[in-house]
């Protein structure tokens, strides 16, 4: 049985004018979700809001390590000399030095349009998804996220797939002699993250691309990627994340990660806090950029749990689109394909310039090929593995909710290994609820939390009964396999693996995937 939805006649029809049923359900979904503040009128007195009116799928994209040896000897060398630099942890806030490479670089930056993505958690989905609609719109596309799963050359994909070893190795030769130029005059050498962000900006300008799809590493304005002129500005969810380093509450991240809004900018803003929302909307009042806001003008009408994902009807800044399949699970990431969709539709000047919506068949055919391994992917079955990269609380929330609408475990074994910077409390007791038993371990990572520091933590929220503590990642993996399969064969016994993307990777490589 196929896991699209079924089709019919009016499929092929053009949208019009919403029905009063349709609209009638966005309005309720308005009055659900949005916590307006009465303070926020005056603020967006000042700015231009948006209200428009309106009426082949893809594998496992994480490549495995080359086969060919000079290939393989070429690439460890690129990644031995990006390890001398400083660690994406390690920052010094200033984009002077990325600037100084773009310059002897001819700007390769400016070559083409840019989609700049930043939020606290689903940037690389959302993005993924801003790529697979802009693709099957017959652009070509470039793709720059972080962090990576298993390979760092998934950072950097063009056409929709990771750039090739050959090509990668090819563009670090290329602009290697710039960057020593550029080490030589800062008083900081370039960073690994700046370094990588310069190797994405050149590569994209050779292809060349259509349009750059690009995510912040952390925070917006002084983070290496905000060099380029991006006119659409996506702003997920923000929530409390690196606060040592973008504040201690959502309104002052806010402040950082609005730093990506330019000039005359188009700002697709996801639901936020209020406090988050009111920093977001002072600084389009400064660009004189205009705004869309999910909840208002565009949103999630109604999504329903479907065979290997979800049923997905959305509200547009061009109309309505519905029935749309998207093979990825949790209410947050029908919410990703809102402001996806949300963001393509302002790209092509829906909304400014005209309401026509975009072809329902296209968007159709680009979210049914969307993939995101390490967010609530499923790799292994008998029993039931599942791998998500949630980090922190905020993360931990929407997967918990998630694993517990679209799994019917009978008994959940959670599988932690997380970085020591994390608020790993709030995060274990977001698992908590749903987790039987959990086995904390580690990663390979030297930022990873000590298994045994993580177990004392764990005891506190879980108890001493519910806690397992194997220090190996693969010794914890088959210690968790076995507490699920107790459940019996027939049985609804699985396993969640998180509180990591570098423990979701590297339990990936061990299941034998990539």
């Amino acid at each position: 049985m196929s896991d699209l939805p079924p089709r019919d006649s009016s499929d092929d029809e053009p949208a019009g004018e919403p029905g009063p049923d349709a609209l009638d359900a966005f309005e309720e979904i308005v009055g659900a979700e949005t916590d307006r503040d009465p303070d926020l009128a005056v603020i967006e007195a000042g700015s231009r809001t948006l209200r428009a009116r309106g009426g082949a799928p893809q594998g496992d994209d994480i490549p495995a390590r080359p086969q060919d040896p000079e290939v393989e000897k070429a690439l460890r060398a690129v990644e031995a000399d990006l390890a001398t630099r400083w660690g994406e942890t390690k920052l010094e806030p200033s984009v002077a030095r990325i600037a100084a490479l773009m310059d002897v670089l001819g700007e390769p930056q400016r070559a083409y349009p840019s989609i700049h993505i930043t939020g606290t958690n689903g940037k690389t989905s959302t993005a993924r998804m801003i790529e697979a609609l802009l693709g099957a719109f017959d652009l070509r596309t470039g793709r720059y996220t972080s962090p990576h799963v298993q390979s760092v050359t998934e950072r950097i994909s063009l056409d929709g797939a990771p750039i090739p070893y050959e090509r990668f190795i090819e563009t670090f030769e290329d602009i290697k002699p710039y960057v020593e130029m550029v080490d030589a005059q800062q008083e900081f050498r370039l960073s690994f993250f700046e370094v990588l962000t310069g190797m994405a900006y050149a590569a994209f300008a050779d292809a060349p691309v259509d349009v750059a799809v690009v995510e912040v590493g952390m925070g917006g304005s002084w983070d290496a990627t905000n060099v380029i002129d991006g006119s659409v500005a996506v702003i997920t969810p923000i929530d409390l994340d690196h606060t040592d380093r973008l504040g201690s509450t959502p309104g002052e991240i806010a402040g950082e990660k609005s730093g990506i809004i330019k000039q005359d900018a188009t700002v697709i803003m996801a639901q936020q806090p209020v406090d988050a929302a009111q920093v977001i909307l002072k600084k389009a009042v400064e660009k004189d950029a205009t705004v869309a806001r999910e909840g208002l003008e565009f949103g999630v009408v109604a999504r329903q749990v479907a065979v290997g994902g979800q049923l997905v009807t959305l509200r547009g800044l061009g109309g309505e689109y519905e029935e749309i399949f998207l093979p990825l699970h949790g209410a947050h990431q029908a919410h990703n394909a809102a402001v996806a969709l949300a963001a393509v539709e302002a790209f092509f000047g829906i909304g400014s310039q005209h309401a026509r919506p975009l072809d329902i068949d296209t968007i159709r055919t680009a979210f049914a090929s969307v993939t995101s391994p390490g967010r609530l992917e499923v790799v292994r079955r008998s029993p039931t593995v599942v791998l998500d990269a949630a980090h922190n609380p905020a993360g931990a929330r929407v997967t918990a909710e998630a694993i517990s609408e679209v799994f019917d475990f009978s008994r959940l074994i959670g599988v932690v290994g997380a970085s020591a910077d994390k608020n790993v409390r709030e995060l274990l007791e977001a698992f908590e609820p749903i987790f039987a038993e959990v086995v904390v371990t580690r990663n390979s990572s030297h930022r990873a939390m000590d298994a045994d520091e993580l177990a004392g933590i764990a005891v506190e929220v879980f108890g001493d009964e519910r806690v397992v503590v194997e220090p190996r990642l693969d010794d914890a993996l088959e210690a968790a396999i076995t507490l699920a399969e107790e459940e019996g064969e027939f049985a609804g016994g699985g396993v969640l693996v998180t509180g990591s993307v570098i423990t979701v990777g590297e339990a990936r490589l061990l299941l034998g995937k990539g």
